[in-house]
């Protein structure tokens, strides 16, 4: 099995967030559950992609934490695309077809550009009761009150574009940069609200960025991420419920800062009353590749 490095949502090494991708020998179906697992640990990222080519158009990818299997990733959707480009088992300025088990989803490569549709947005839930919040906060390291003389009207919410995550707003780049869990007792939250984790967030940003934003998902053993499309995806719908975000708005992200490995995600929003579509993209560069002696 041919595996790559890739770092992805940057255009320079070590930046952006690295995922691991494994190409499955063409006629072969997945390796066993545990054997995936143990190779996502092995190579040590947030996400390891495992992708089955079904014809020239279609793909099947599957995703694993060195943990467990979750339905989708962003990072490493733009990861796996990059290197099967790189590899070259599917061409530039065309679409394909991504089957994973949050859904099917379109892929289009622009000039070394991965676009990807992400799944369909839903709003979970939100956590409107001040107890409640207060736990959330003080879980992430901050003083919700405190937050609240900053400015902080919006409420923390549930959202999923393909994974759940609470969309967690903060006042400026000085709170989003104070944050230190207690990744204990975020990992007993996550859980407790059947999500990933956490993606914290700021409007605080200059002019042509929309946030700046971190993530935490120590329930999958990831304490924190320097780039997730699926996030990012669900924050675009977060701002369009809350008036930060129109249709037809091109919105820039960016994360990693903390971390030293600075990412842009981009994602771009259609909305109407019969629907909503989402898109997510970015770039990515390998950094190394080789074979799996599996």
């Amino acid at each position: 099995m041919k595996f790559y490095i890739v770092d992805a949502f940057t255009e320079t090494l070590f930046g952006g967030n690295p995922a691991g991708v494994v190409v499955l020998p063409e006629g072969t179906d997945f390796p066993s559950d545990e054997i995936m697992v143990k190779t996502a640990a092995e190579l040590r990222y947030s996400e390891t992609a495992f992708i089955r080519r079904i014809n020239e158009k279609e793909f099947n990818i599957r995703y694993f934490t060195p943990a467990a299997e979750v339905d989708l990733c962003g990072h490493a959707t733009i990861g796996s695309f990059k290197a099967l480009l790189e590899g070259g088992y599917i061409k530039d300025d065309c679409s394909y077809i991504n089957h994973t088990l949050a859904g099917d989803l379109n892929i289009n490569i622009k000039n070394g550009f991965v676009l990807m549709d992400m799944a369909s947005p839903v709003k979970i839930n939100e956590i409107s009761e001040e107890p409640a919040i207060d736990e959330l906060y003080k879980i992430m390291g901050l003083d919700y009150s405190r937050e609240k003389e900053k400015g902080v009207v919006l409420l923390p919410q549930m959202i999923s574009t393909g994974l759940p995550d609470i969309m967690m707003p903060v006042a400026d780049r000085e709170s989003l940069n104070n944050i230190s869990p207690d990744f204990p007792a975020l990992s007993a939250l996550s859980e407790k609200y059947q999500v990933v984790g956490v993606h914290a967030f700021t409007t605080d940003a200059e002019e042509g960025t929309t946030c700046h934003v971190r993530n935490f998902a120590p329930l999958y053993d990831i304490d924190e991420e320097a780039a997730t499309g699926t996030s990012n995806g669900a924050l675009t719908y977060y701002g369009y419920l809350n008036g930060f975000v129109k249709s037809g708005d091109d919105c820039r992200f960016v994360q990693g800062e903390k971390m030293d490995r600075p990412s842009v995600i981009l994602s771009h929003i259609e909305a109407s009353d019969t629907g909503c579509c989402i898109q997510v993209g970015g770039s990515g560069v390998i950094l190394a590749e080789g074979d799996i002696k599996l």
